[in-house]
């Protein structure tokens, strides 16, 4: 498949880059800077591309969107502070498919959103997450709100406290409110590409973890 992805040189997105090639996909990564990915894959496979832009202007998001099947998206922000980074630059994304007519779409955000905010631990649910993250959840609950208005065919997966661990391809996924705890990014990347492919959570938004 033609698999265009947002937050390519992220700790998933990197992950999501690498399985995607490894199955024979062909991937457009959209990244601010290339360097990063350039170094990863160093070797330039021929079966990826890499667009640079911003995700906050259309047009590099359009060039970047033609041709292709899905499109796949682990953006993320460093920003602290009172932001909309995430949320206009999914509603950009959105658009853009619209026009070109590209309907699947699969988004990692995070345990604590919408309604899985009881999924938390206490010290992340009630205190981390309300002084350190509290800005940056408020965009990715405006970001999941575009998603679900939208017409398109998304997947939504909310994963638990992200590691650097390896793949397992075992983990637990589902709609259950008692899913909770870790996950690695690498198993992250494995269940999102397994939904190009799996309709069970389509117009859904699942938790992962172990």
């Amino acid at each position: 498949m033609n698999l265009l992805i947002f937050g390519a040189t992220g700790g998933t997105g990197l992950e999501l880059v690498a399985q995607a090639l490894a199955q024979s996909h062909t991937v457009t990564a959209f990244v601010r800077n290339p360097a990063v990915l350039k170094t990863r894959f160093s070797h330039s496979p021929a079966n990826l591309r890499i667009v640079t832009g911003d995700i906050l202007q259309r047009e590099p998001i359009d060039a970047a969107m033609a041709g292709q099947d899905a499109v796949l998206s682990t953006l993320g922000t460093k920003v602290l502070r009172a932001n909309t980074i995430i949320s206009d630059g999914t509603r950009n994304i959105i658009g853009s498919m619209q026009q070109f007519g590209v309907k699947r779409l699969i988004v990692e955000t995070s345990i604590g959103v919408g309604d899985s905010k009881e999924q938390m631990s206490f010290f992340f649910g009630k205190i981390f997450l309300p002084i350190v993250l509290k800005n940056m959840f408020a965009d990715k609950e405006v970001q999941e709100q575009i998603i679900q208005q939208s017409e398109l065919d998304w997947t939504i997966i909310r994963p638990g406290r992200l590691t650097n661990g390896i793949k397992t391809s075992t983990y637990r996924s589902g709609l259950d409110k008692k899913i909770s705890g870790k996950i690695s990014r690498a198993d992250v990347a494995d269940f999102m590409l397994r939904q190009l492919f799996e309709p069970t959570y389509r117009q859904k938004t699942p938790a992962q973890a172990y």
